[in-house]
């Protein structure tokens, strides 16, 4: 029996995919339902579909699985949808109550699209995840270089607990400014805190952001703090629930969670805000593990699912981190892979507004409940689902196979009364337009990340995945004209795929804030700090690997920095070929200089040519090193690609399924139908046509074509 060496989990909004690689590097597909109460069961579910092509169980299996990563949506979810636990408590300085409504200017218009960062009148502040009668201001201050220059005003910080406590908060966090500088003041907030619950006989958690996030920026730092409490926190009793079932069924490797950086930590750590967009962080490690195997320089990822569509770059072969990332509207000082979310997907509840009579769309979905077409679920609001299975997008009788039964006209009926009615208009129409508003913000937003950063659509090459990527590409890539457009078989668990191509990793970041002057007198200062502070970080990360039981000898160490010119705003992750950088005397100079630092100089000008085409270089005002990083990684079995021998372009008659009529823009077409698993490497399907699998569907539409190469990744062409 083949062993089973690794399992990748991704659990969306809708569906729960899993992605299971044997000892050869082969790998299969797995899909249930979600189950968001009770998450492990839809990964059991999932496991079992995926062992089913195998003839194997997980009982039979498990033994052998040395690594096990979960990636998903859940946290994201919650917060888009705004269905958290507002129940927090908050304590500031005082002047600064209002700080969480008022944001930066930034977070007004960073997750709108191209245009609407444009022009200032679509600018707005998001909605305040809690509200303003549960942040409490206490004075005293402690400045930019970790002085004080206000002592706590420990009444002050007494009364402000005293007030939340009476409120009946479920959790307390503590935003003080400059206390990633000096955490004193936070920490005697913690102390009255606690004297204070002791006295009232009540014990709810204190979470500093000196402990959670010690950096600079106020408002990332604050929203951080509220959005782990809000949306993360909730999910860690899941998680921990996961890990327990899944060694009960005889799975020795721990359970770890993909982070927003690529990285895997395990759920009883500290914070879990690392980990809130793990899911689409998975669908970016599996387009960079695609470029490098394709030789693509520039790729564009799109990921849809049923509540969130996700855009991430990958440039020049790179994949660009940013340390202030917008999530749900909000920014965030951690570590990320660049990449945006928008509340868009197949779920997404369509409703008619009488006041502005038009359709309108989410925030809210339907999620694993799929729509009003799937008569089990209670749902009577109509979903983008429904729109796609009235206009013969989807099969009613083939949704996960046939697991699923959904009802057609069940689906046309509410569209008809919701939607069509109101708008005195028919309901095949309306249901395309409700498509098109969908996929008109989904190109929206494709085209703002990629014109954002001074490249056009034609630079890149697009690939879609996600369980309703097939399905909508069509729509959302109209016009953009890309290079190619990739569409891969197993795109449903695409992310679950590029969990298995992750490393077991963990990473530490240090401010450091060095100076490189354009003279290089500083450079020999630099080199002795960069080293020390990397050597730092390796000390701690080997400590996090000998927690798990882990051999520190098969850690691989790989040092970078982040650093810009001086007197920009952004900085870029430089990799460093050498863990120790050295410097020698130069008596013609009369100082210190590194070769070592010239080559990361060198290596951040090329870098920053190739990300920013339109901006210029400027070596001359010296740079500024704003942190140093550390990542230490062991390597965990890979997946391969499929390989095959190319057939004819005609496609065999056993792939076909036969027609359905299929609506597009104004009017029906006779679209051919073929079962995805059937068709073979160097098969053509010219559209109208839908292209079937179990866990996803493909519309190739009028005047599209599709081709399936020998990897059995699908390249669309208008």
């Amino acid at each position: 029996m083949v062993k089973i060496k690794s399992i990748a989990l991704d659990t969306g909004g809708t569906m729960t995919d899993s992605f299971i690689i044997d000892e050869t590097g082969n790998f299969t597909v797995g899909k249930a339902q979600t189950t968001p109460a009770r998450e492990s069961e839809g990964i059991l579910n999932s496991i079992a579909d995926s062992l089913h092509y195998r003839g194997i169980t997980l009982a039979e299996s498990g033994e052998s699985v040395e690594a096990l990563v979960y990636s998903g949506t859940a946290m994201l979810n919650r917060l888009l949808e705004r269905e958290g636990n507002s129940n927090i408590g908050v304590i500031v300085n005082a002047g600064f109550e209002d700080l969480l409504r008022l944001g930066r200017a930034l977070q007004c218009w960073i997750w709108l699209d191209y245009g609407g960062r444009l022009h200032a009148r679509e600018h707005e502040h998001p909605e305040p995840l809690i509200p303003r009668k549960q942040i409490k201001g206490v004075r005293g201050r402690i400045n930019f270089w970790g002085e004080e220059l206000i002592p706590l005003y420990k009444e002050d910080a007494r009364k402000a607990v005293r007030e939340l406590l009476n409120k009946g908060v479920e959790s307390i966090c503590v935003c003080l400014l400059c206390s990633y500088m000096n955490e004193s003041h936070e920490m005697q907030v913690e102390r009255i805190a606690k004297e204070v619950m002791k006295e009232m006989d009540k014990d709810v958690p204190i979470i500093l952001s000196s402990e959670h996030n010690p950096v600079r920026g106020e408002t990332p730092r604050l929203n951080a703090l509220i959005i782990e409490q809000y949306a993360a926190e909730p999910s860690r009793k899941q998680l921990i629930g996961i890990a327990e079932r899944l060694k009960e069924k005889g799975v020795p490797a721990p359970l770890r969670i993909l982070t927003t950086y690529g990285g895997t930590i395990s759920p009883y750590h500290k914070t879990l805000i690392p980990t809130m967009v793990s899911g689409p962080i998975g669908g970016m490690i599996g387009t960079k593990f695609i470029a490098e195997k394709y030789g693509i320089k520039n790729l564009v990822s799109s990921d849809v699912g049923g509540t969130s569509f996700d855009v991430g770059l990958v440039m020049e072969r790179y994949v660009p981190a940013k340390w202030e990332s917008s999530l749900g509207k909000f920014i965030l000082n951690i570590p990320m892979i660049a990449l945006d979310s928008i509340g868009a997907g197949t779920g997404m509840y369509v409703k008619y507004n009488d006041i502005s009579d038009r359709l309108e769309f989410g925030p809210e979905s339907a999620g694993y409940k799929i729509g009003v077409c799937n008569e089990q679920s209670g749902v009577e609001t109509v979903t983008m689902t429904d729109c796609s299975i009235i206009l013969g997008y989807l099969n009613p009788d083939y949704f996960l196979g046939g697991k699923i039964k959904l009802n057609k006209n069940r689906a046309f009926k509410y569209i008809e009364e919701q939607l069509a009615d109101p708008l005195k208009a028919d309901p095949y129409i309306t249901a395309r337009g409700a498509l098109d508003l969908i996929e008109i913000n989904m190109k929206n937003h494709l085209n703002g990340m990629i014109q954002g950063l001074g490249f056009r659509p034609e630079n890149y090459t697009l690939i879609s995945f996600g369980g309703a990527g097939p399905l909508h590409v069509a729509g959302y890539a109209q016009d953009l004209k890309f290079q190619d457009i990739l569409i891969p078989e197993w795109a449903p668990a695409f992310s679950a795929f590029g969990c298995a191509c992750a490393d077991h990793s963990y990473r530490h970041e240090r401010s450091v804030d060095l100076v490189m002057t354009p003279d290089g007198g500083m450079d020999g200062f630099v080199a002795s700090m960069m080293s020390s502070t990397w050597t730092d970080l390796k000390i701690e990360i080997s400590k996090e690997f000998e927690k798990e039981g882990r051999d520190t000898s098969e850690m691989e160490f790989r040092p970078s920095l982040r650093m810009q010119y001086f007197g920009m705003f952004d900085d870029l992750e430089v990799q460093s070929p050498v863990v120790e950088l050295t410097s020698q005397y130069s008596t013609e100079k009369d100082h210190y200089v590194s070769e070592d630092l010239i080559e990361l100089t060198r290596r951040y000008n090329e870098l920053f040519e190739q990300i920013f085409r339109r901006g210029t270089t400027s070596p001359e005002l010296g740079y500024h090193i704003t942190k140093a990083i550390g990542t230490g990684v062991v390597p965990v079995p890979k997946p391969k690609l499929p390989e095959e021998e190319l057939s004819n372009e005609k496609p065999d008659d056993e792939a076909s399924k036969g027609n359905r009529d299929l609506f597009w823009r104004k009017s029906w077409h006779d679209a051919s139908l073929w079962e995805m698993s059937l068709l073979k490497a160097g098969n053509i399907i010219n559209g109208p046509a839908v292209i079937e699998a179990p866990a996803t569907t493909l519309v190739v539409p009028p005047g599209y074509r599709v081709k399936l190469d020998k990897h059995r990744i699908f390249h669309m062409e208008v």
